[in-house]
């Protein structure tokens, strides 16, 4: 427990770094909240066609509101608290890589119905829009990172969950 605890750590350390410095924040964190932005648009216009992208906001053109997606709200950080829990666990690397998989998607896929939900909410209600974006969404990204370990380390080997 002590080693994979240790191992956790260092990971995020690593990979929070790693984040931070100015090449990925350029070449993979922005591209990749640009990516998110338009993704939520396409998804939202199927059923309203009063939204748009541009950058990393996403905004409706008839009324002016638009969500900026900021570091911390692109899913990224709760990937890589995932991610560094996946590697860490004792268990072959074929089980790691299908965690970092679905496990991506799992976090990714809650992050897009948290930047509509939000994108919505707002247009609704600032006091709502703001308690679900400060508290409501940030556990439950969290909580979601937390089910998805959970389950990926009740699917693991046997002998993996052994040692």
């Amino acid at each position: 427990m002590r080693r994979f605890f240790a191992i956790f750590l260092g990971l995020q350390i690593l990979l929070f770094g790693l984040e931070l410095l100015q090449p990925v924040q350029q070449h993979v964190v922005l591209p990749w909240t640009a990516l998110l932005a338009r993704t939520c648009v396409m998804l939202v216009t199927w059923f309203d066609a009063n939204a748009a992208a541009m950058g990393k906001v996403l905004w409706n053109p008839a009324t002016g509101f638009g969500v900026s997606i900021e570091p911390g709200c692109n899913g990224i950080e709760a990937c890589i608290i995932l991610f560094a829990a996946v590697l860490a666990f004792p268990t072959g690397w074929r089980h790691k890589a299908w965690g970092l998989v679905l496990g991506f998607a799992a976090i990714q896929g809650l992050n897009v119905v948290r930047v509509i939900s939000l994108f919505y909410l707002g247009q609704w209600n600032e006091d709502a829009f703001r308690i679900a974006h400060e508290y409501l969404w940030q556990g439950l990204i969290m909580l979601d990172v937390l089910i998805v370990w959970l389950l990926w380390v009740r699917a693991a080997p046997q002998r993996a969950v052994a040692a």
